[in-house]
Formats: C-alpha cells, sequence, structure tokens
C-alpha cells in the first residue's frame, strides 16, 4: 500500500496545493481517489481461485459547483485517476474486463461536498491513444504528421508572439512519435534542452516560445477512442475533453 499512499500525498500535493483557495469547500480531488479505491475492492468479485474480476468503467456523480471545479483542473485530473485504478487493481491482483473509463457527470440536485459513484464491467480491448496537452486543451493525434504554430494554417493553433508561424511538427507513425523543429525563429524545447529532431517518450515535454506541449499515450477503452477519432474525422484537429461527461 505504500506506492498507493505515496501516489495519492503526490497526487494532493499537486492538484490541491495549486487549487487550495479554490477547494476550501466542497470535494478535494483526492477524495475521488479514495472513492475510486472503495469501489474497486466492494465491486471486485472472486470468479475463479486465481481470478478477480473488478470493474473498468466509473461514474462519478457530484454537485454542479464541484463539477465545476474539478472539470477547471484539466484532463490531467482524469488521466491521474485512470493511473491510480492501474495501479490498485495491479497491487490487488485485480484483473479488468477492457479499458478503464471515468466520467465525472454534474448532477445539480446534489449536496456540494458529496459524491456518488456507480461502476460495471465493461469488456472491450484496450488501445494506446497518443495526444498532445497545449495550453491547457487535449488534442488526439490522427495524422502522420501534425504541425503547431502560431498562422492559422498550422494543424494546431496557439496565441503565442514567441511561437513561429509553423514551429514545430509532431510525426507520428503508429507506434512512435517524433518531434521536429520547422527552422522556427527562437527555435525549441524538449524536457529543458535544445532539439532539433528526437523521440518523443511518453510525458515528453516541448515548449515553444511560452507555450508548453505535453505528448501523452493515454490507455482507452476502444469505444471512447472510437467516438473521439469520429470526431476528430468530421472536423480535423481540435481538443477534446477526454472522458468528461455531463447530463
Amino acid at each position: 500500500m505504500g506506492i498507493l499512499d505515496n501516489f495519492e500525498k503526490g497526487l494532493e500535493r499537486a492538484v490541491n496545493g495549486a487549487f487550495a483557495k479554490t477547494f476550501r469547500s466542497g470535494l478535494q480531488p483526492v477524495e475521488l481517489t479514495s472513492a475510486l479505491r472503495r469501489e474497486l475492492d466492494t465491486m471486485a468479485a472472486i470468479v475463479t481461485r486465481d481470478r478477480i474480476l473488478a470493474p473498468n468503467r466509473f461514474t462519478l456523480r457530484m454537485s454542479s459547483s464541484d463539477y465545476e471545479r474539478m472539470r477547471s483542473i484539466g484532463p490531467t485530473l482524469i488521466d491521474e485517476l485512470v493511473q491510480f485504478v492501474q495501479q490498485h487493481a495491479a497491487a490487488q491482483h485485480y484483473q479488468l474486463a477492457g479499458g478503464i473509463s471515468i466520467d465525472l457527470v454534474e448532477d445539480p440536485s446534489m449536496t456540494v461536498g458529496l459524491l456518488q459513484v456507480a461502476s460495471e464491467n465493461i469488456k472491450g480491448d484496450v488501445t494506446w491513444t497518443p495526444v498532445l496537452d497545449v495550453g491547457g486543451k487535449r488534442y488526439p493525434i490522427v495524422k502522420a504528421n501534425t504541425i503547431i504554430g502560431r498562422g492559422h494554417d498550422a494543424d494546431i493553433t496557439v496565441d503565442d508572439t514567441g511561437v513561429s508561424r509553423k514551429h514545430v511538427q509532431i510525426v507520428w507513425d503508429g507506434t512512435r512519435a517524433q518531434v521536429q523543429d520547422l527552422g522556427s525563429t527562437n527555435g525549441s524545447q524538449l524536457n529543458g534542452s535544445p532539439v532539433q529532431k528526437a523521440i518523443l517518450e511518453p510525458d515528453s515535454v516541448i515548449t515553444i516560445g511560452r507555450t508548453r506541449i505535453v505528448f501523452r499515450v493515454l490507455p482507452q477503452a476502444s469505444s471512447v477512442d472510437q467516438a473521439a477519432e469520429q470526431r476528430v474525422e468530421d472536423t480535423g484537429p481540435r481538443p477534446i475533453d477526454g472522458f468528461w461527461s455531463q447530463s
């Protein structure tokens, strides 16, 4: 349990510390991890002597005020929650029927500070989806070449005077990603060091001008991936919220 305790403390420092003033009342982000752990342990079912099946799809229902506070953190919160579920399931030797999905749902009838958790087992394949977090917005990588810059002809446009019209290119071959500076005026950095061309590892940080770009590879249930990909195919690259949902 030491790893899990450290993870919860790390999440509490990283998230609650930055939003301490905002969260003086209502739900704390670390309460979501506690609720997910309880749900996993409560709903885990012994199928055979060597197989304990735990839920992989979760709905966290909360008040409108708490929903807006949690959503203001952005997709990083969902990433951390998914990682927490993975870690706890592995530590307890639980098996999952498919990819993990977590929905935060707004319920105006609920009291601030209260949380309702529902879960279910959804059978499906786990797929790994590459995304770029750019200035707090998330963009799925759906093309072989994605250009980021200040110009309107870039695939992802950033409002930053320190960025060239076509500043960097992200190359994705279906397995791995690569960043390439496109001869920009102010150059690019990868994890704090100047870069012209390099392979991107998950959670690599690219800096152009004042803009921070994080490359991530996220585990998702196939149904979620297909829905996201369909939206992108219809309109081209644009930010997606990940697993947020509102009813």
